[in-house]
């Protein structure tokens, strides 16, 4: 039981630092809830297990070709350069009130899976830790077991999400219209930045 625990805070851990999706799951609970901000981490978490079961297969040595990286590299540029602009122009809108705007789950879902399923740092993280969690554990425990702690990882990624869809939706309380607009200016900017670190990244895998 200790080990699965110990599985657990893995991760959460892989889950809590700040990136683009805790920005925007920050920014969409506050502007629309708890619900959505947590069906946008749902979204993000079924991108890790996308790639949790990638690595599972043995499909690391194709991810590492450097066309396939270049391309991981834009498509993360395209998608969070366009959601932080999205973010920017809609900041100009915003009246607090303490009704919610209203924004379908399907849309959170896919804001989600797509930011995550796009980021190269995430693809390269669960290569990396993963991938090396997985070597470590299957020389210990049989497949079965490593399937066990696998959902202990997803279980820690789960809870992270929901704390995040809480913290966020309730933080709204605190908030003015000034205040409101300048946490979605700095959460775009915050999403356009990313993205020209993965065009840059891009640019020096292609040239």
């Amino acid at each position: 039981m200790g080990i699965f625990i110990s599985y657990v805070f893995l991760g959460l851990s892989l889950a809590a630092p700040i990136g683009p999706v805790n920005a925007a799951q920050m920014d969409k609970g506050i502007k629309h809830g708890f619900l959505n901000a947590w069906i946008l981490g749902l979204g993000s978490v079924l991108a890790d297990l996308f790639y949790m079961f990638a690595v599972f297969l043995g499909l690391a040595q194709f991810i590492e070709i450097p066309i396939v990286k270049a391309f991981l590299w834009l498509f993360g540029f395209f998608v969070l350069v366009y959601t932080g602009f999205e973010g920017l122009i809609g900041a100009r809108n915003i009246i607090f009130s303490n009704k919610r705007e209203s924004e379908s789950l399907s849309k959170s879902f896919f804001t989600g899976f797509l930011m995550s399923i796009s980021n190269p740092l995430t693809i390269l993280f669960w290569l990396g830790i993963y991938g090396s969690v997985l070597a470590k554990t299957s020389t210990m425990y049989d497949k079965e077991q490593l399937l066990i702690y696998s959902c202990a990882i997803i279980l820690g990624l789960v809870i992270w999400d929901i704390t995040m869809a809480f913290v966020a939706s309730s933080a709204r309380r605190l908030l003015t219209t000034k205040l409101l607009t300048s946490i979605t200016i700095a959460s775009s900017i915050s999403l356009i930045g990313f993205g020209i670190y993965f065009g840059y990244e891009a640019i020096k895998v292609l040239f």
